[in-house]
């Protein structure tokens, strides 16, 4: 996978373009929120995330989807169980994945953020295949926009506490940031 920064869109992904977004109003990238989500809850591999963000589900299929008929969002990317990443939005615009949030004292994150969800629940572990996937695709946002530093990636719950909980107790942190420390490293030795 490759991120062209010149129109914030990644190669080597599945493209499934979400019209649930707009433009960032000062363009500055300098946020990555991870959450989780799975469409039925819990239900794995279903086409529904990506139906959900096209605004295309349909919401006599599943209990569960009519308490979300009426949202309209998106993230800019989605990574499934089996590692394979689908980009919604262009990371220049911005995707509607944070709601109400907050990142040290800045509201409404969506405006300087990027969106990642992995298809997944609080309570069960990530993939192998994801956070391998999740640590590529990291690595290519911060290559591309340097305001993302590790101090500045988080979980949903990091930026609406009590209102959001994801990626959630199962999401592992410390495996996440030690491969992201040992891929740039490797990369540094590679220049």
């Amino acid at each position: 996978m490759q991120l062209d920064p010149a129109s914030g869109w990644c190669q080597g992904v599945r493209l499934c373009p979400s019209p649930n977004f707009n433009a960032r109003p000062e363009g500055e990238i300098s946020l990555l929120v991870i959450h989780n989500i799975s469409l039925p809850p819990a239900q794995f591999l279903t086409g529904k995330v990506q139906e959900f963000f096209q605004n295309r589900l349909d919401v006599t299929e599943h209990p569960y989807f009519a308490g979300i008929a009426d949202l309209r969002v998106s993230a800019h990317f989605l990574i499934e169980r089996d590692g394979t990443v689908t980009q919604f939005v262009s990371c220049l615009e911005r995707a509607w994945h944070a709601g109400v949030s907050c990142f040290e004292g800045r509201e409404t994150c969506n405006d300087f953020s990027v969106g990642i969800e992995l298809e997944g629940t609080d309570d069960l572990p990530f993939t192998d295949a994801q956070y391998q996937a999740l640590t590529t695709l990291t690595r290519q946002l911060q290559s591309a926009f340097t305001g993302i530093t590790a101090q500045r990636i988080c979980g949903h719950s990091d930026i609406a506490p009590g209102r959001k909980t994801d990626p959630g107790p199962a999401f592992d942190w410390a495996r996440y940031r030690a491969a992201l420390a040992k891929a740039a490293q490797e990369e540094e030795e590679q220049q």
